[in-house]
């Protein structure tokens, strides 16, 4: 049994480095113009594997600060980086060792050889705004790459079905297990890492997990819905600033996004809140306890799961200068994802509509006479592309999120 279970853990490895990361290129790229990079994403999808690839193949030093031997190599900093400087270092954990920042900052400034680019590769398991001195110490010497759960460009390379990467979600472990059962429990128990080790390292503060864990199960109840965060406190005794503030530590933990309104001027009254999405899908099911895609398809949450799933495969790889938001009305109009392109590229709405039969409803048609966008689309279940009305179009979520991807 265990040389099965073994035989397995090493066939989910290897299938893991299989699959190509975009954020791989990514990474590449902003070392070749900037002398540190964060490479940030959530706990377990990949940026440790990614980093580990990247080093190997760089002849990078790498540094585990998780581990007490490599942490101690850092006791005097400046003295063994120095001694690396024509090499990339890659921190991984970088979190637990925000005193390091200033020290890299006097490196990279004091270069004696002019090599600025390329210096340092940091990994971190949530937004750099919640790393101490991040943007003081490395001001415009840092570029962010950021690598989220596998989405539907990477099951596509690893001829893995959408359907399944909707139900169980993008953390690789999640979505390579044997089966849907055991696919839930390693995502519940991927929740409770988060509740019972990130919370407590990022907040600064004691945060219950109890009381965070019944905010994340509301928001993924409430998923796609308009931020009401006065709701929410009732239902948990709280205040509404200790709401927001909980929110706020979710998303810089990239596990939730907020959404803003599109704000235009069409003289009726605009949906001001942001809405809230739990990022990875297959988080929701597991909070919501859905287990198989069956389960999925009867519950009430399918259509905003179905929403969620598209809106954040859609932006996860969107180029930087595009604005994402969506837009809503007090009378009803509604469009689920509206994109603003630069330099004159134009807007696209986007609706989802989870099923092979998508319909117009009153209010998207509502919504594109107020908005007028360049271009239409109805992400639907299927993979054909054809028109549905004048100037709308269906569309399959892969090939749209590869068009936004190339910048439209």
């Amino acid at each position: 049994m265990l040389f099965l279970c073994l035989a397995f853990l090493n066939h989910k490895f290897r299938l893991a480095r299989m699959i190509p990361r975009y954020a791989q290129q990514a990474v590449h790229d902003a070392l070749a113009r900037q002398a540190a990079v964060a490479l940030i994403g959530p706990r377990r999808v990949g940026k440790t594997t990614l980093a580990r690839t990247i080093a190997d193949r760089s002849g990078a030093v790498y540094l585990d600060l998780e581990a007490s031997t490599d942490r101690a190599k850092l006791a005097d900093a400046r003295l063994f980086l120095a001694e690396h400087e024509n090499r990339l270092v890659v921190l991984d954990e970088i979190h637990r060792a925000p005193g390091l920042l200033p020290e890299l900052r006097g490196l990279i400034d004091d270069g004696r050889h002019g090599r600025r680019e390329g210096r340092f590769l940091m990994i971190g398991s949530a937004s750099m705004a919640l790393l101490p001195q991040a943007e003081e110490s490395l001001a415009g010497r840092i570029a962010q790459v950021g690598l989220g759960p596998l989405d539907v460009h990477d099951v596509a390379e690893a001829s893995a079905p959408t359907s399944t990467l909707w139900v169980r979600g993008g953390f690789p472990d999640s979505l390579l297990a044997p089966s849907d059962d055991a696919s839930v429990v390693l995502r519940r128990e991927l929740i409770q890492t988060c509740l019972e080790r990130d919370v407590p390292k990022f907040s600064g503060r004691r945060i219950p997990a109890l009381t965070l864990e019944r905010l994340w199960t509301m928001l993924a109840h409430s998923q796609g819905q308009l931020l009401n965060a006065s709701k929410l406190a009732g239902s948990l005794a709280v205040s509404s600033p200790t709401v927001s503030a909980y929110i706020d530590l979710l998303a810089n933990l990239l596990l939730v996004r907020r959404l803003p309104p599109l704000q235009v001027d069409v003289r009726k009254r605009l949906v001001k809140s942001p809405k809230v999405y739990v990022r990875d899908s297959g988080i929701v099911h597991a909070l919501l306890g859905i287990v198989s895609h069956d389960d999925l398809i009867g519950h009430p949450i399918a259509g905003a799961s179905w929403e969620g799933f598209v809106i954040e495969n859609l932006l996860v790889r969107m180029p930087g200068g595009i604005k994402a938001s969506f837009y809503g009305t007090r009378s009803g109009a509604e469009m689920d994802l509206v994109l603003e392109f630069p330099e004159g590229g134009g807007t696209w709405a986007i609706g989802a509509k989870l099923g092979l039969v998508p319909k117009i409803t009153r209010g998207f048609q509502s919504a594109l006479e107020d908005i007028a966008p360049t271009s239409a689309f109805v992400v639907y279940s299927g993979s054909e592309r054809y028109p549905l009305a004048a100037n709308v179009e269906v569309i399959g979520l892969r090939e749209l999120a590869a068009m936004v991807a190339g910048g439209g």
